[in-house]
């Protein structure tokens, strides 16, 4: 699971995210879930059809159903019945005959063809003529043109949305098998941290962090157990993780991780579990812990604000999701035009807070705020993230630059 690293040597990107995901696997169990409780859910085996969509030959079109080799023999056709979605016409359709048809009802046994009813003249005798030439086959789906009976549908690893949950709800599914929620536990870290709502005292600050990674974690459908503020003092920070460490999946904190006299956090998780700390070769967030302790899984994250969104964003995120049992699907980045400049020291690749917008049929980035790490608000204006690599130096109006649109964890 670790990652060996010399004193002074950084991980890549790369490196840090392929490590995390070669080490984490998904141990859930397994849980029928009606289809009203499956949103966000994770389907925990492939799902085929049991049947074929649709059921039946049925009209695309209101109009009239036909055989089309009877044009062959007849100039008009007589409208003997109705078949309506739901209420079809089962009785058999002389030659010359035809059928008034609704949208989406069954086409009588013997048709294969729908006029619509734009396109005919209707007679006061009951009969009809077609305005223009018809198609055979026109305006008919045909049975099993959208789905084939035992048809693959929904793969095990598909976190269920709508859609998903609509379709299996067209083929009768009542309920889905999908992985129990992962428990996952936040806590923050530090003697200058309040609680909002509380009064500030002189080198205090708001515990942010908290909350916008429990927000975060939320659109991940976890089931989130929020425990708080911990004091930065080695007995209570070992007393807290040990009892943690046996309620939730995986544990999630924020502060301690770094090189200060207070960083607490790692001697304590150094003598409880198999804990790395990195420093990973990015920019907001060059600090960061991976391990366990006992069955739970531990991110550690940087304590500013900036960082902690960052490193949840794109490096806990794969991991919290191969965990939850989700099948990872390759982060689509896109190649957008700087706009203004942006300014880079190379080194480490960077992540800065960008908006990106189409101009001329063209996307184009711009920098948004300031670039530190301690500031939320360069997140609040922007859409994405340029991603500059890490031989990078500044970047001038007009050059390219790879963009990341944000994640739902972030919209």
């Amino acid at each position: 699971m670790k990652a060996s690293q010399g004193k002074n040597t950084m991980l890549t990107f790369e490196a840090a995210v392929t490590t995390l995901l070669n080490a984490v696997s998904c141990k859930l169990s397994a849980e029928m879930m009606p289809l009203s409780s499956c949103l966000g859910r994770i389907l925990t085996e492939d799902i085929n059809s049991p049947l074929q969509i649709p059921s039946y030959n049925n009209s695309a079109m209101d109009g009239y159903a036909f055989k089309f080799s009877d044009l062959d023999a007849y100039a008009s056709f007589r409208v003997i019945g109705h078949s309506l979605a739901g209420h079809p016409y089962h009785q058999v359709v002389p030659a010359g005959c035809c059928v008034r048809i609704m949208t989406g009802a069954e086409l009588p046994l013997g048709l294969d063809t729908v006029v619509m009813q734009e396109d005919v003249l209707v007679h006061s005798a009951g009969c009809i003529e077609f305005k223009q030439k018809v198609s055979a086959g026109s305006h008919v789906r045909l049975a099993g043109s959208e789905i084939e009976k035992d048809t693959l549908v929904l793969s095990a690893g598909q976190r269920l949305g709508p859609l998903h949950i609509g379709l299996a709800a067209t083929l009768g599914f009542a309920k889905l098998p999908v992985f129990r929620k992962l428990k996952v536990g936040v806590l923050s870290t530090g003697d200058e941290l309040v609680k909002p709502g509380e009064g500030l005292r002189d080198g205090q600050l708001y515990d942010s962090n908290r909350f916008v990674l429990a927000a975060m974690l939320k659109r991940l459908d976890v089931e989130l157990v929020d425990f708080g503020w911990v004091a930065d003092d080695p007995s209570l920070l070992k007393a807290l993780f040990q009892k943690v460490a046996d309620e939730v999946d995986v544990l999630i904190t924020s502060g301690g991780v770094s090189v200060g006299d207070s960083d607490y956090t790692k001697q304590v998780l150094a003598e409880l579990g198999q804990v790395d700390f990195w420093k990973v070769a990015i920019k907001p967030g060059k600090p960061f812990a991976f391990g366990k302790l006992n069955a739970c899984w531990f991110f550690g994250l940087p304590g500013n604000p900036v960082s902690a969104i960052v490193t949840l964003d794109q490096l806990a995120q794969p991991a919290l999701r191969k965990l939850a049992g989700e099948k990872l699907i390759q982060t689509q980045l896109f190649e957008a035009i700087a706009s203004q400049t942006f300014r880079k020291k190379p080194g480490r690749l960077d992540f800065q807070r960008a908006f990106v917008e189409q101009s001329n049929g063209r996307l184009t980035v711009r920098p948004v705020g300031k670039d530190s790490s301690g500031m939320l608000t360069s997140l609040i204006d922007a859409n994405c993230f340029a991603i500059l690599e890490a031989e990078r130096s500044d970047v001038a109006a007009g050059e390219l630059v790879k963009v990341q649109f944000f994640s739902e964890l972030l919209n």
